[in-house]
Order: structure tokens, then sequence, then C-alpha cells
């Protein structure tokens, strides 16, 4: 779950698994996958970094350490 807040200031928790689109009209839209959208005070790129986190956190961005993939056949 990432925090995120509205326009009139409240904070919110949305699952970023469903997140689908993030746009700036100019203010930025959230697009969940069932059509529901969240008009947030985060830019399009605050609300990106939270989701990838959020990925790395659960697990769903596993990159390799430092030493990338030749490391790992060795």
């Amino acid at each position: 779950m990432i925090s995120l807040t509205k326009l009139n200031g409240k904070r919110f928790m949305i699952n970023a698994l469903y997140i689908e689109q993030i746009e700036a009209f100019p203010d930025t839209t959230v697009t969940l996958t069932n059509g529901k959208k969240f008009v947030v005070r985060e830019t399009v790129e605050q609300v990106a970094a939270l989701a990838s986190e959020f990925y790395r956190q659960i697990g769903v961005f596993r990159l390799p350490e430092a030493g990338g993939l030749d490391s790992e056949r060795e």
C-alpha cells in the first residue's frame, strides 16, 4: 500500500498493484484497473516512485545485486 493525498488534504492508502495509469491533467490522476480515478497532490513522478518502492518491498522487482547477472553465474 502507498499513502497519497487528495486535493482536499486528506491522506489515504491505495494498493499500488491496482494502478493502471498515472497522468497529469495538470493535477495528477491515478487510474486503477477497475476504472476508479483519484486526483492527488503528489506529482506523477512521486506516485511512480512510491509504487516502485512498494513493488520492491513486496518482491515484484527482484533486481540483481551490484555485481549484475555475470556475478551470479560465477
